[in-house]
C-alpha cells in the first residue's frame, strides 16, 4: 500500500487481499487515501470519485467487520477520514464508528479524545450527550494534562456546555501550560481566542501572549489565518495597534495573488475597514467586476464589510443588492436582518426586494417558536417601509414575552416604537394595541430585573441593549438591581459594570464607589488593558470616588509598564479622561506628548474609519490644551494652532436670526458694538461668544 501512487491502486489492492486484510491494513488504507487528497489543489480534490470507486464498497464493509479490533488511534483517525471523505453521517459505518468511539471514551488518551471532540464539531453536535460526556472527562482529568495543542481543541469543542468555574480552570491551565510551547505554535493561539470569542470573554492575559505570537508569525500568515484573527479580535474587542498594522501591509502584498472570488471576499472583509481611501476604490472596483461570480454567503460578506466602510458607491451597492434578491429564499432570519439593516444604511431603495423581504419574514415568524429568533425576524419588519404588523402576529409576540429575556425584550420594544413612529395616520387603529404591548414589555422588563439573583448572567443581557426603551423604561430599576448585587462584583467582571454606566450615562455612586473600591483591592487581578474602561464612568459623570487619590493613583501606576505597547488611541482617552477630572499624572503625559509615540498615532490614525479618526485628533487637541493650562511645569509645548484654525474655518458660520438679536440686544445694554464680539478665539481656541451669547443674556 505504501508504494501505490493513486487511490485505484489502494482500492485494488484490497480488493484483491480482502480475506487476509487486517485493521491494520484498513487503517493504513484510509490513510493513505488521505494523504493522496491533501497533495491534490482543493480544485482537483473529488472525494465523491473516490467513493464512487466500485472497490470503496470493500473497504467500506471490512471496515465495518474490523471495527471492534482497531486500536484507539486508528478508530478516531478512520472516523475523521470518513468525514473528509464526506460520507454521511447515518451511514452504517460512520454508526459504528462513533457508537464505538463513545464505548471507549473514557480510556482514550487526550489527544485521540480531542480529535474525536472535532469530529463532533464538525457535525454541529456541540450540546449533544456525547459532548457532555467529554466535556466531564476533561474537567475529572484537567490537573494531568500536560499538552496544550490537545487540550485548545477540546476546549474549543465543549465551549458551549462549560460554567463560569469550569472555564477558569481551563484558563488558568492554558495559561500555566502556553509557556510549554512553542512560539510558532499559531494553530493553538489562534484555538485559545477562538474558546475566548466562543465564551465570550475578553481574557487579555491570553489575549496579549496569543497575540505575541501572531505578531512572531505574522509573515508566514496566510489570508485566512489574518482574516480569522482579526474577525476574532474585533469580536472581543481586542485592540492590537501593532497587529493590525502589520496584517495591513501583509494584506496588500497578497492582494495582487487573489482573482478568485471566494479568496478576494476574505481579502475584502479583511483589509476594506482599515484601508485608505484609494485602497478602497480599487477593492470596490475589484468585487465590482467579479460580482456576478458571488454566492449568496460572498455577497452577503461584501454587503456588511460596505456598511461598515459606510460604502457610497452607488453602481457597487445595486449590484450586490440583486444577488441578494436573487438568492434571499436561501437567508436564515438572521441573514435577513443583516440585509434589512445594511441596506437601510446604506439608503438603498427598491420596491420588488423590500416587499420579497417582508414576505420572507412574515413567512418565518408564521412557523418560529423560538423567542429570539421571533424578535430578530419582528425587528427586521420593523426596518422595511411597511414596518406593521396585523393583530394575530402581535398576539403571537404577546405569547412568547414570558420566556424572553432583556435582549429579546429590548428588540421587541425597539421594533413597537419603530412602528408607532413611521406613520400616525396610518396608526390610528391599532396604536391601541401597540401601547398595549408597550406596556407588557415593561412589565416582563422589571420582573426579570427583579427576579435576577446573578450579576454575570444580568451581564450577558445587558451589554448588548441599545435604543430609547431600556433608558427611558427600566434604568432605574436596572441600578437597584445592580445594588442589590454589589457584593458579586470583581476583578472579573467590573470592567462590565463600569462599561454600563459609561453607555447609560447613570450617576450611581455606590456603584461607582464599589467600583473604585474593588480596583483598588483587586487591582494585581486587573489586566491594564481594562483600565480606560474603568475609569471612563468617573471621568464621564464628573464624579471622585471618597478614595479618588489612590484609586487613580493605583490604576495609573498598574499601567506605568504597559505605556509602551497600548494601542496609542487607548492612552490618548485614558489620558484625556483624567484630564476631565483634573487628574495629570505625569509618566503617562511624557508618555503620549512625545515624537516616538505621536509618529505610532499617525500610523494608527491612517488605519482607523474617518470618524473615529477625527475624534481621537479632537481628544488629544484638548488634553494637549488642558495640560498646557493646568501643568506648564511639564513643558509640554502647545502644537495644535493649525488644527484648531482648520476647525474654526470649517466650523465658521454666520450668526442665525435669534443670535443676531441677543447680540443687538446685549450689544444696547452694555455700552455699545465695541463691547460685544460673538465668536472670540481665547489663545487656546476656547471659543467665547456665539455658542453662548444665549446664556450669557440669561444673565443679564
Amino acid at each position: 500500500m505504501n508504494k501505490c501512487t493513486d487511490e485505484e491502486q489502494i482500492l485494488d489492492l484490497i480488493e484483491r487481499n480482502k480475506t487476509t486484510v487486517s485493521e491494520k491494513h484498513v487503517g493504513c488504507a484510509f490513510d493513505i487515501l488521505w494523504q493522496l487528497q491533501k497533495q491534490k489543489t482543493s480544485l482537483l480534490k473529488n472525494v465523491q470519485c473516490v467513493r464512487d470507486f466500485p472497490q470503496f464498497l470493500t473497504l467500506h464493509n471490512l471496515t465495518i467487520k474490523k471495527i471492534k479490533l482497531m486500536n484507539d488511534d486508528t478508530l478516531v483517525n478512520v472516523l475523521y477520514i470518513t468525514q473528509q471523505f464526506a460520507v454521511e453521517a447515518h451511514d452504517p459505518l460512520v454508526e459504528a464508528l462513533v457508537t464505538e468511539a463513545w464505548r471507549r471514551m473514557e480510556r482514550f488518551d487526550i489527544n485521540v479524545l480531542s480529535k474525536f471532540s472535532s469530529y463532533l464539531v464538525d457535525q454541529h453536535l456541540y450540546l449533544s450527550p456525547l459532548m457532555g460526556k467529554i466535556a466531564d472527562i476533561v474537567n475529572r482529568n484537567l490537573e494531568t494534562i500536560e499538552d496544550l495543542r490537545s487540550l485548545s481543541v477540546l476546549m474549543v469543542s465543549i465551549s458551549s456546555l462549560i460554567s463560569q468555574h469550569f472555564q477558569e480552570q481551563l484558563l488558568n491551565k492554558t495559561e500555566f501550560l502556553f509557556d510549554t510551547i512553542d512560539s510558532s505554535e499559531v494553530n493553538i493561539a489562534k484555538r485559545i481566542v477562538q474558546f475566548l470569542r466562543n465564551v465570550k470573554y475578553s481574557y487579555y492575559p491570553l489575549l496579549e501572549r496569543c497575540n505575541e505570537v501572531f505578531l512572531s508569525n505574522i509573515n508566514h500568515l496566510d489570508l485566512d489565518s489574518i482574516s480569522k484573527i482579526l474577525g476574532l479580535y474585533r469580536f472581543l474587542q481586542f485592540h492590537s495597534f501593532e497587529f493590525t498594522k502589520m496584517a495591513k501591509k501583509r494584506l496588500k502584498e497578497m492582494s495582487p495573488l487573489f482573482d478568485h472570488p471566494a479568496s478576494f471576499v476574505k481579502l475584502f472583509v479583511a483589509l476594506g475597514p482599515m484601508a485608505g481611501h484609494e485602497e478602497k476604490k480599487q477593492l470596490k472596483s475589484a468585487v465590482l467586476l467579479m460580482s456576478e461570480e458571488l454566492t449568496s454567503q460572498q455577497a452577503l460578506a461584501v454587503l456588511g464589510v460596505m456598511e461598515e466602510m459606510e460604502s457610497r458607491n452607488p453602481y457597487l451597492i445595486k449590484k450586490i443588492a440583486s444577488i441578494l434578491h436573487k438568492h434571499l429564499d436561501n437567508y436564515k432570519p438572521g441573514e435577513l436582518l443583516k440585509i434589512t439593516q445594511a441596506l437601510t444604511f446604506l439608503r438603498f431603495q427598491s420596491k420588488e426586494l423590500f416587499v420579497k423581504l417582508r414576505e420572507l419574514l412574515l413567512r418565518c415568524l408564521k412557523v418560529s417558536i423560538v423567542p429570539s429568533e421571533i424578535s430578530i425576524v419582528v425587528y427586521a419588519i420593523s426596518m422595511l417601509p411597511s414596518p406593521h404588523l396585523d393583530e394575530l402576529d402581535i398576539c403571537r409576540i404577546e405569547a412568547v414575552l414570558p420566556q424572553c429575556n432583556l435582549t429579546v425584550l429590548n428588540r421587541f420594544a425597539m421594533s413597537v416604537l419603530r412602528w408607532i413612529q413611521h406613520d400616525h395616520k396610518c396608526l390610528n387603529s391599532i396604536t391601541g394595541k401597540q401601547l398595549k404591548l408597550l406596556q407588557k414589555l415593561d412589565h416582563y422588563g422589571h420582573q426579570r430585573l427583579q427576579q435576577s439573583n446573578n450579576l454575570n448572567l444580568l451581564w450577558e443581557e445587558l451589554k448588548s441593549l441599545k435604543g430609547d426603551w431600556f433608558p427611558e423604561t427600566l434604568l432605574e430599576e436596572t441600578a437597584v438591581t445592580l445594588q442589590r448585587l454589589m457584593d458579586e462584583i470583581n476583578y472579573m467582571n467590573v470592567t462590565g459594570v463600569a462599561s454600563f454606566i459609561s453607555r447609560t450615562n447613570y450617576l450611581d455612586t455606590l456603584l461607582l464607589d464599589r467600583i473604585a473600591s474593588v480596583v483598588i483591592q483587586q487591582i494585581e487581578k486587573i489586566h491594564p488593558f481594562a483600565i480606560l474602561g474603568i475609569i471612563l464612568p468617573f471621568s464621564i459623570l464628573n464624579y471622585d470616588p471618597p478614595q479618588r487619590d489612590e484609586f487613580f493613583g493605583t490604576c495609573i501606576q498598574h499601567l506605568n509598564s504597559y505605556f509602551g505597547i497600548m494601542d496609542p488611541i487607548m492612552l490618548v482617552f485614558l489620558g484625556f479622561s483624567l484630564a476631565t477630572l483634573e487628574y495629570f499624572p505625569e509618566d503617562l503625559l511624557k508618555a503620549i506628548f512625545n515624537i516616538k509615540f505621536l509618529a505610532r498615532l499617525d500610523s494608527q490614525l491612517e488605519i482607523l474609519s474617518s470618524s473615529l479618526s477625527a475624534r481621537v485628533q479632537f481628544r488629544l487637541m484638548e488634553l494637549n490644551r488642558a495640560v498646557c493650562l493646568e501643568c506648564p511645569e511639564f513643558q509640554i509645548p502647545w502644537f495644535h494652532d493649525g488644527f484648531c484654525q482648520q476647525q474654526y474655518n470649517k466650523d465658521i458660520g454666520g450668526m442665525n436670526g435669534a443670535q443676531q438679536q441677543i447680540h443687538k440686544m446685549l450689544t444696547e445694554v452694555v455700552g455699545g458694538i465695541n463691547c460685544v464680539r460673538a465668536s472670540v478665539l481665547t489663545p487656546y481656541y476656547h471659543i467665547v461668544g456665539k455658542k453662548s451669547l444665549k446664556s450669557v443674556f440669561h444673565q443679564f
